[in-house]
């Protein structure tokens, strides 16, 4: 496929600017106040670039001429940061608890955290030593025309299915909520989940997502953040009023459980932003290495906190009978449930257009890289993209299976892979760099999870009771959600374990 002679001609432009610039920069200690101004930058190898280096990888003298001025400051990159992680993936970790086992669990959510950390401020750096500027164009850098390719599809496939998964919860959260809506019964058109996904992808997902710059969706990230948070408090108070009425399960507290590898791509797919890296980098005001390390260090801290305090008091509540979807274990006739809901589906809904913002760039690299900026094009792609998403929406009901699958195929690349193999390939520093042997390790973990975690999820498919009440909810409909206990049957607890 050709990129196109003046999008390669404008990249060699903006690698000789960084080249030169690199190559003209004069050494000095760490700890002194770096100078501001251009000409008197610190000297480093091209291949050694710190995280306090102040570099922007989007200088604005050679910036192409329909190229925009960043408008983003600290605190709204980082939100978008955050919304892009605490997205779909998040009802879905007190699932990865139950398949990792609930100690190992814990301990691998910050594991997949501090590699998320790692991996993201990795990408800028590779972005600085080959002089790119997105994700395609550095892969294209290091690898090739293959690894363009390869990356390509990667990009667009997770988050399209991103797209889908969120459409999926969306129509099938709503609908429970609308339910509760006296005169509104399972036979009214508020019920209809196809109805709700059409309705909710025309006048919100769709206008959202037609915004050229991702940092006007700063204030919609930071209405996102607050629901999220809102859930999070749902979750937590139930954990308390309805874990103790719930049945003990079998090895609850076990510390591992043989599903490992899904649950790690089940957590990567929570924590994957990779994918948006460059483009909310590129909104920045002032896009450099040491800030967007401060954008990411508090967004991914602020995200794991609320994964470990959602999966914790998820999983504590419900433990083996934990479903991929976590709002699925909860009775529909519970109230602050249903505001949860409520809050959930909104937020899903305003963290929608941020994974459309990726589909679409990587659709117009592909297809339009020497082309001109075009409204009518960019409305058409995105109304194209938005409307392709709603249509495989009605395909599938159940979330485990879309979180793993994405998870080990799609995140694991973008997270573990391409990050290390890019910085690997760029960087000349030695072998027993830290950056190098860190670099491998993950590169080495990446391919073991994607291989050994497709292997486990078509084996070992879990099931999902998408659409029906548990078996506790009969009990608990008249007595602990209204402050009483419940009791059940024996038989009926230990029927589910034969």
């Amino acid at each position: 496929m050709n990129i196109g002679k003046e999008a390669t001609n404008r990249r060699a432009r903006l690698a000789d600017h960084y080249k030169q610039a690199l190559r003209s920069s004069v050494s000095m200690d760490e700890n002194e106040e770096r100078d501001r101004d251009a000409s008197e930058r610190v000297k480093s190898s091209p291949q050694d670039v710190h995280a306090s280096d102040r570099e922007a990888l989007f200088p604005r003298e050679v910036e192409d001429e329909d190229s925009r001025t960043g408008t983003s400051d600290l605190p709204s990159a980082s939100l978008n940061v955050l919304n892009s992680i605490i997205g779909a993936g998040i009802i879905g970790l007190p699932y990865a608890l139950k398949q990792a086992g609930f100690p190992l669990g814990l301990l691998l959510l910050v594991v997949v955290a501090y590699v998320t950390d790692y991996s993201i401020i990795l990408l800028i750096k590779s972005g600085s030593l080959s002089g790119t500027t997105t994700y395609q164009s550095l892969v294209h850098s290091a690898f090739g025309y293959f690894g363009y390719i390869v990356l390509s599809l990667l990009q667009f496939t997770y988050p399209f299915i991103a797209m889908v998964s969120y459409n999926v919860i969306t129509g099938d959260t709503l609908t429970k909520v609308f339910e509760r809506i006296p005169g509104v019964g399972e036979e009214h058109i508020l019920a209809n989940r196809y109805f709700i996904i059409f309705l909710t992808s025309v006048f919100c997902t769709l206008p959202l997502s037609l915004f050229r710059d991702v940092a006007q969706l700063g204030k919609v990230s930071l209405i996102s953040v607050f629901f999220t948070l809102f859930i999070l408090i749902v979750v937590v108070v139930r954990a308390f009023t309805l874990g103790p009425q719930i049945p003990a399960s079998m090895n609850a507290w076990t510390f591992a459980q043989p599903n490992v590898v899904q649950a790690v791509g089940i957590m990567a797919f929570a924590f994957i932003c990779h994918h948006n890296t460059f483009i909310i980098y590129g909104s920045l005001e002032q896009p450099s290495l040491s800030n967007w390390s401060r954008v990411t260090h508090v967004s991914v801290l602020s995200a794991l906190i609320i994964s470990l305090i959602l999966a914790a008091c998820g999983y504590a509540t419900f433990t083996g009978f934990t479903q991929g979807d976590i709002f699925e274990n909860y009775c529909k006739n519970d109230d602050l449930v249903t505001a949860g809901r409520f809050c959930y589906a909104l937020s899903i809904l305003l963290t929608f257009p941020i994974e459309c913002f990726v589909t679409r760039e990587v659709f117009e690299n592909v297809f339009f890289a020497s082309a001109p900026w075009s409204r009518v094009r960019h409305t058409i792609v995105t109304v194209v993209i938005v409307a392709a998403a709603t249509a495989a929406s009605v395909s599938t009901d159940c979330l485990g299976i879309v979180l793993e699958l994405n998870g080990v195929l799609c995140a694991s690349p973008l997270v573990f892979i391409l990050p290390a193999a890019c910085y690997l390939r760029l960087s000349s520093e030695p072998w027993y760099n830290p950056n190098r042997l860190l670099s491998a390790v993950l590169l080495l973990c990446g391919m073991a999870i994607m291989g050994v975690g497709l292997v486990m999820a078509l084996l070992h498919q879990q099931t999902c009771t998408h659409g029906q009440e548990m078996f506790y909810c009969s009990s608990l409909n008249a007595t602990t959600l209204h402050g009483h206990n419940a009791t059940f049957p024996s038989s009926t607890v230990a029927g589910l374990w034969t």
